[in-house]
């Protein structure tokens, strides 16, 4: 375990949460229980973005507009993906507001995180890095090797990390322009890499804040919207996630769903008492990232503050 610095102040974290409606709150929710006691968390949002009546009311409740971010006095950021809507992520209305703050945290934190979506868009900015797509979604629980580093004190070689994306960024290009990868998969590639702004920059490409849970529901939410037409192919399982006994009865569910194509089939979907997901592996590893994170940046806002001194 690393020994964590004396604080004067709490720790102040950021949180820009741009996530779909669907996924706002839970994500707002697995952030916090990541952090924990050791920080205090300020969440911010990006208001132009169109959102329903009840997120919109828990915004209006508890969020702060992202143009607060600099009166703030944040140590750290954490920046969530989103649903992308554009072809291309430098077309999404978000693109040119994620780059201003990208920016600032470059200027102003000690280190931001940045998650999924967010570290592909964030990169396209620093550096022109295209992300690519995948000739199929990346969805299930991957084994991930390590490299060493402060980040990933005190966890095992190889650790399990929830992924679900369409879209990769290639090693060879992230290494070309200096970033440093952490964590990679033999199947699908990078995990976690890191890159030095003046700001320690942390980037997942995968979902260690993810609840047992949320692979599961996603899954059903794609089949749902296979069998009301808005996707054309009904989605693969979660590869690694889910017991023996659930595949069978959703691989069963699966074939009836194709065969018989009506939205009337979704009623009959089995429940997660029904085709329940193994016990989550990537929990313990994520748990000890976020306190490995956060001791980085104590770390380094007592340093900074030290230098100040001289």
């Amino acid at each position: 375990m690393p020994s964590w610095p004396r604080i004067e102040r709490p720790l102040r974290i950021g949180l820009l949460n741009n996530m779909p409606d669907a996924a706002f709150v839970q994500t707002e929710r697995q952030f916090r229980q990541l952090i924990g006691q050791d920080a205090v968390l300020a969440p911010f949002v990006f208001r132009d973005l169109p959102r329903g009546p009840i997120v919109r009311a828990h915004i209006d409740a508890h969020y702060a507009p992202h143009e607060a971010l600099a009166a703030a006095r944040l140590d750290a950021l954490v920046v969530t993906g989103c649903e992308p809507k554009a072809q291309n992520l430098d077309d999404e209305p978000f693109f040119a507001p994620l780059g201003a703050v990208v920016d600032w945290a470059a200027a102003n934190t000690v280190s931001t995180l940045f998650s999924c979506l967010a570290s592909h868009a964030a990169v396209l900015h620093l550096d022109g890095i295209r992300r690519r797509p995948l000739p199929a979604k990346h969805s299930g629980v991957y084994a991930c090797a390590a490299v060493p580093h402060p980040l990933l004190a005190g966890m095992p070689d190889t650790v399990a990390v929830p992924h679900s994306r369409w879209n990769d960024l290639a090693e060879a290009d992230l290494v070309a322009r200096g970033y440093t990868v952490l964590r990679r998969s033999a199947e699908i590639g990078v995990d976690l890499f890191v890159r030095e702004t003046g700001s320690l920059f942390v980037f997942l490409q995968g979902h260690p804040e993810y609840a047992p849970d949320s692979l599961a529901r996603e899954y059903r939410r794609d089949v749902g919207r296979f069998l009301d037409g808005s996707r054309d192919t009904h989605p693969p399982l979660p590869e690694n996630y889910f017991s023996a006994e659930a595949v069978a009865r959703l691989n069963a569910f699966a074939a009836e769903a194709q065969a018989r194509r009506e939205p009337e089939l979704f009623t009959r979907f089995p429940s997660l008492a029904a085709a329940p997901p193994r016990v989550p592996s990537w929990q313990e590893p994520a748990v000890q990232l976020f306190r490995n994170w956060i001791a980085q940046v104590a770390l380094r806002r007592t340093v900074g503050a030290e230098l100040c001194a001289v």
